[in-house]
């Protein structure tokens, strides 16, 4: 798993019912984007994860530059 700052992290839920969570990767501490990496939660907790199978990475949206 690969990731660079500000692409999002989503961590599936491991039990029925309970909701999955989502968080900004704010810095990538491995290696080549590896793992572990300082997340941040949408009510602003920060964490460092070294995430497992039930979680993927969304690369950030590049948004277009005008010139």
């Amino acid at each position: 798993m690969r990731a660079n700052t500000g692409d999002r992290l989503l961590v599936h839920g491991r039990v029925v019912g309970e909701p999955d969570r989502e968080a900004e990767i704010v810095e990538v501490l491995g290696p080549d984007g590896e793992p572990p990496f300082r997340v941040r939660f949408d009510d602003g907790h920060e964490a460092v994860m070294s995430p497992g199978p039930d979680s993927v990475v969304q690369e950030r949206k590049k948004t277009k530059r005008h010139a």
